[in-house]
This record gives structure tokens, sequence and C-alpha cells, in this order.
């Protein structure tokens, strides 16, 4: 590998207005008399700073988690990955974004994309699980 991503343990609050309602996305709701709140999105994202890390994902393998060429994932090294949970691996020193698949102790990464092939590890070849992706950052064109 020839680069480590930086954790996020001394990146301060970050605070975003936020409005204390939800949004509907099928028929509109009628409106009601909001008041703007603050909400830290370190915090309410991040749960293991010294732990967590931002990286960019290329390709469209996990096109049908939401994971999108481009987008910005955060990944927690400190939680147990476990069946099901989209993960970063390191696959012979190449990181892979991809949903952790075990059965029977045999583990299995599988795209979120019909037109990639699941990853089965070989004899001999290295595959650790690096970290745990716990949210996704995708930009909207505007």
């Amino acid at each position: 590998m020839s680069f480590l991503p930086q954790p996020l343990a001394n990146a301060g609050p970050l605070w975003v207005q936020a409005l204390p309602a939800r949004v509907a996305a099928g028929f509109p709701s009628p409106a009601e008399d909001h008041q703007v709140q603050r909400v830290d999105l370190m915090a309410q994202l991040i749960r293991h700073p010294q732990a967590t890390f931002l990286l960019r994902v290329r390709g469209d393998s996990m096109r049908d988690a939401g994971i999108l060429d481009g987008s910005v994932v955060l990944v927690d090294r400190a939680i147990a990955p476990r069946n099901g949970h989209i993960v970063i691996a390191v696959i012979d020193g190449e990181f892979v974004c991809k949903t952790l698949s075990t059965r029977a102790g045999r583990m299995r990464l599988k795209a979120a994309n019909p037109t990639y092939p699941d990853i089965v590890p070989k004899d001999g070849q290295t595959l650790d699980v690096w970290g745990v992706v716990v949210a996704t950052i995708h930009q909207h064109r505007v």
C-alpha cells in the first residue's frame, strides 16, 4: 500500500443548520412552523474518531447500495466486521469496497451490481477487512 488514510481524530465539530422536521419524498405535508437547529455532523456520524477515515470510491460495483463512482465513504476501523456489513477490504495490497459475506468460516466479498462477480480469496491470496463503512456522501450536480 502506498498510503494510509489519516484518521479524523483531530477534526473539531462541524456544525450545520438543520430544520427539526422530516422532508417528505412522496406527497407534500402541510407547512409547519420550523425552528432552525444546529447539528454537529462529526458527533452524528463518528463514534470512534481515532479509528474513522474518509475514502473516495472509484467505480460502480456498489451502485445498488447507494455508493456511486466518486462517493466518499466514512469508514470506522473500530467496528468488528460482520456478515452483511459494507466493508473496505485490502486484497493483495489493493483497497476494495464490497459487502462482506461469511458462511461456514469462509469470507466472500459481494458487489452491489450484478455485472461484477463475487471476490472469493484464492489459496495464498491475502484478504484483510480494513474497516466498516458507516456512511456515504455523494454530491449531486448543482
